[in-house]
């Protein structure tokens, strides 16, 4: 019997002290502050998001005109070949035939090259401005002693989002 009340004393104080420890994670919990940051609607809105469109746009204006250009001028070649391909002797035609590919590929391997190097440098100013915003999400967090901050969730209380703050000071 006293090896019994022995073990059911010592499971006693063990179930104390797991209450007694979640308890106090739990008081911890309530001192905790979190908030919640739109990363994406950041990279949409703000001021900088919508400055590095803008010369992204003209950096590449022209690259994109002259593949328009291009475009249109291997539409016109096609229009004009299956226009005057059935009075063609087989020689032009096949030699027609021949540059009307050639232009489609060199067409082909511009827009290629010029989406990739647009892709680039849109990830490059989103680098730059998720860098920038990461920074004034640290300092408001710091500033209004927030101890977790929190990009993507399910579902969040509006009256923790601190988006509005980030974008009012990243246009500064």
């Amino acid at each position: 019997m006293s090896q019994t009340f022995y073990i059911a004393r010592r499971l006693h104080y063990f179930y104390f002290l797991v209450l007694s420890l979640m308890c106090a994670s739990m008081a911890q919990a309530q001192d905790i502050r979190v908030a919640f940051f739109d990363g994406q609607r950041v990279l949409n809105e703000s001021l900088p998001a919508k400055v590095a469109t803008a010369k992204i746009k003209q950096e590449f204006s022209k690259r994109e005109k002259d593949l328009d250009e291009l475009n249109e001028q291997l539409r016109a070649a096609v229009r004009k070949f299956e226009k005057e391909a059935p009075t063609m002797n087989e020689l032009d035609r096949t030699r027609r035939q021949r540059e009307i590919s050639e232009m489609d590929q060199d067409f082909n391997r511009k827009q290629r090259i010029f989406s990739e190097d647009l892709g680039q440098r849109k990830q490059e100013e989103i680098n730059i401005l998720a860098e920038r915003a990461q920074k004034v999400v640290r300092q408001i967090a710091e500033a209004e002693k927030i101890d977790l901050v929190v990009q993507d969730a399910v579902f969040f209380n509006p009256r923790i989002d601190i988006t509005d703050k980030v974008l009012k000071a990243l246009a500064k």
